[in-house]
């Protein structure tokens, strides 16, 4: 058997052991905690960043769209007759290029 006098002493070694180990771990809670407190912010910071440039996007859009009476369908419209006149004018039709290869 073993002899109570020898487990006062190993008792009062291992208390500092633990002690040690204890502050040990809550030091590595506190590290993690910083760590993921920090990766959180950053995260947030690009997040307010897009939003902000999709809210300027948008006021662009706005004043566009409201700005002396802009009319999209309009100026579309205008562009592609513009480009249809564009493609009278230049080029060889495709139906004479079928003829030749023949």
């Amino acid at each position: 058997m073993m002899d109570p006098a020898l487990l006062i002493p190993i008792l009062a070694l291992s208390i500092p052991i633990v002690a040690i180990w204890t502050k040990h771990q809550q030091k590595l809670a506190e590290m993690n905690v910083q760590t993921t407190a920090q990766a959180t912010a950053e995260q947030a910071a690009q997040y307010a960043s897009k939003v902000q440039q999709l809210e300027d996007r948008v006021q662009v859009l706005e004043r566009i769209v409201t700005d002396k009476g802009y009319d999209v369908a309009t100026q579309i419209e205008a562009l592609r007759d513009q480009r249809r006149v564009d493609d009278e004018g230049s080029g060889v039709p495709l139906g004479s290029l079928n003829r030749e290869k023949a």
